[in-house]
């Protein structure tokens, strides 16, 4: 008990040990998908699964079900975030409804869009990869070297290997940048392409 100055009643003091960290409410521990979600968050670039699994000590496996439940999480409740996966990688980003609100806020040039002529070889190199640059300009007609550049600086297309034949060209495969392009969270998630007996029936 302690009597203050101006003399009014005694009034007892805390215990020495009543504010200790042992006192204070414990911290709910988070679940995997939320420490997955905060690695996510801070990952400056898509990240392997493998890394993920070796910084919260689980199995990869664990990992995969974590980014499943965190995906259908966003879509469920309509939430401006959405995980692309490509390969054994993963990586946050926005929801492409957000897209336009997003280039809005940061004030980025919308009228940077893709010609005609990259947007189809784009959705040849998206449904036939990998091929080669002679793949592309076979199924096209025309010489792609152009095109393929500005895909490539894009970040929208990217080499994935090379084809064991007299010279070793390039195959070409899609990124990451081009799923969060389109707002897919996967190539699964391609649109299925028009069957032959739908165009057929459409030209009639």
């Amino acid at each position: 008990m302690t009597v203050p100055p101006n003399g009014t009643e005694p009034v007892g003091t805390l215990p020495e040990d009543a504010l200790t960290s042992e006192q204070a409410p414990p911290v709910p521990e988070l679940s995997l998908a939320a420490q997955l979600e905060a690695l996510l968050l801070v990952a400056p670039s898509p990240t392997l699964i493998a890394r993920f699994a070796q910084v919260l000590e689980v199995e990869e496996a664990a990992v995969q079900a974590a980014l499943s439940d965190l995906s259908e999480a966003y879509s469920r409740d309509h939430r401006g975030l959405r995980i692309i996966r490509k390969g054994d990688r993963a990586h946050l980003t926005t929801a492409p409804e957000a897209a336009l609100l997003i280039e809005k806020f940061l004030g980025l040039d919308l009228t940077t869009r893709l010609s005609a002529a990259a947007l189809e070889t784009l959705a040849v190199v998206a449904y036939r990869q990998p091929l080669t640059r002679g793949d592309i300009e076979s199924i096209r007609g025309v010489n792609c070297d152009g095109v393929l550049r500005t895909l490539i600086t894009r970040e929208l297309i990217e080499p994935v290997g090379r084809l064991e034949q007299p010279g070793r060209p390039f195959l070409y495969g899609t990124t990451l940048q081009f799923l969060q392009y389109f707002g897919l969270e996967g190539l699964e998630h391609l649109p299925p392409l028009p069957s032959p007996e739908t165009t057929d029936t459409a030209n009639v």
